[in-house]
This record gives structure tokens, C-alpha cells and sequence, in this order.
């Protein structure tokens, strides 16, 4: 009956959704989106899948630097996520990708504080988002998935929103000192539901399956800009 309980209190805190800052209002509406509409010409494809209450892991591929605002903020609901602890000695990136919600996390295994920090923003009902492959990938593609995304969703029972970020990787390729202000846009994916247990083949099949959302979406995003 115990555990019983504890599972309805879960499920009632999930069904939150946290109020943004008022920095983050201020970074999300005066700066981020801005540049993201405007100089990238940007656009988001599909936001409607995104429930608009409720813990959510979400989901993409990562290109460029410019992934965690942008994930940040163009979905139209505050998403708090792992970031490289690199990033948040980088003065300015550091002010911005902070007032996102954004957590440090160390490279090479797991960081223990940084899954235990998602987790308990999933569970007060927060959007947090993960990048599959833990770095930036030059063809901006998922190449060599993790499964931190699909441990976190059964750790904590929440869905999976898979996003595909396309062109990112053109716009401020590794290496590159200034952006290229080539069109960005964002595709949402439809809800995948979390592993039903914790066992690693049930984590590599939900990865896998995420693997190949986001990478179908960015086929998809190349095709329609190609015709464009």
C-alpha cells in the first residue's frame, strides 16, 4: 500500500508544469528567440506533440553550440538540460545556457548528480532535455546514441519527445569562431514511450528507436530545404 502511494504522489507531481523564470523570460523572449526567428530563420515543425504539462525527457541531435538555447526555448515551454560543464566556463554562453535551466554534467560515464538533478526535475514535472550523443556531431547527425535518455524516462516513468534540430551543425560548425546565419529549424516527433524495465536490452531498443526518429526527421528536414 506504501508503494502504492508513492507512485500516485509521482504521478500527481508529473503532471505539473513549473513556472519559468523571469530570467528566463527575459533571455527566452528578448534575445534567444529572436536571433532564432529572425537571424536563422527559424521554425518549429510539430510542436504540438510536446505535452504542455507533465515531466518530459526530450530528445535530440546536437550539432553546434547554438542546441541548448535554441532547445531551450523554441519549443514554447521551458526545457531544463544536460550541458558539458565546458560550456559554463564560456562567460557569455555560460549566462544564457544557465538562465535555460541548463545542469553541468561531466564527460566520459555517468555522472551520478547530473542523472539525479534530471531525475528530479522530471518528477516535479519539468521538460528536460538530453543530447543523444552526449557531444556535438560535425554531420550534425546522431551517431554514436547514449542511453542516459531512455534511463532517465524509466527511472522516472516519463515519455520521450524525440527533436530533430537541422542545420545547427551548418550554422556554427566545430572549429568555426562566428556563425553562418543559414536556416534552422526544429522537427518534433511523436511522444516514444519509456522503457518497461531498466534491463539494458529494454534501454538499447528505446535508444535505438529514438536514433531513428531524430535521424528520419532530419532526412525529412534536408529533403524539404533541398526542394525549397
Amino acid at each position: 500500500m506504501e508503494q502504492f502511494r508513492s507512485v500516485v504522489k509521482v504521478e500527481k507531481i508529473n503532471k505539473n508544469r513549473p513556472r519559468q523564470s523571469f530570467v528566463y523570460g527575459c533571455v527566452s523572449y528578448l534575445l534567444v528567440f529572436p536571433i532564432f526567428r529572425f537571424l536563422f530563420r527559424g521554425q518549429t515543425i510539430g510542436v504540438s506533440n510536446l505535452p504542455k504539462t507533465g515531466g518530459v525527457v526530450v530528445v535530440s541531435n546536437h550539432g553546434s553550440h547554438l542546441d541548448p538555447p535554441i532547445l531551450g526555448h523554441a519549443l514554447g515551454r521551458p526545457v531544463a538540460f544536460m550541458a558539458k560543464s565546458e560550456l559554463f566556463k564560456i562567460p557569455i554562453l555560460s549566462f544564457i545556457i544557465s538562465a535555460c535551466g541548463a545542469y553541468p554534467v561531466k564527460r566520459g560515464g555517468g555522472d551520478r548528480e547530473a542523472l539525479r538533478h534530471a531525475s528530479n526535475r522530471l518528477i516535479e514535472g519539468c521538460a528536460t532535455g538530453v543530447f543523444l550523443d552526449g557531444t556535438r556531431q560535425e554531420n550534425g547527425r546522431v551517431n554514436d546514441p547514449k542511453s542516459g535518455a531512455a534511463f532517465l524516462a524509466a527511472r522516472t516513468r516519463s515519455p520521450i519527445l524525440p527533436v530533430a534540430i537541422v542545420n545547427s551543425h551548418r550554422a556554427f560548425p566545430k572549429g568555426s569562431l562566428l556563425p553562418r546565419f543559414v536556416s534552422i529549424h526544429l522537427r518534433v516527433g511523436e511522444l516514444i514511450q519509456p522503457p518497461s524495465t531498466r534491463k539494458r536490452e529494454d534501454l538499447i531498443s528505446t535508444t535505438k528507436e529514438i536514433q531513428i526518429s531524430i535521424n528520419s526527421m532530419l532526412d525529412e528536414g534536408l529533403i524539404q530545404n533541398t526542394c525549397n
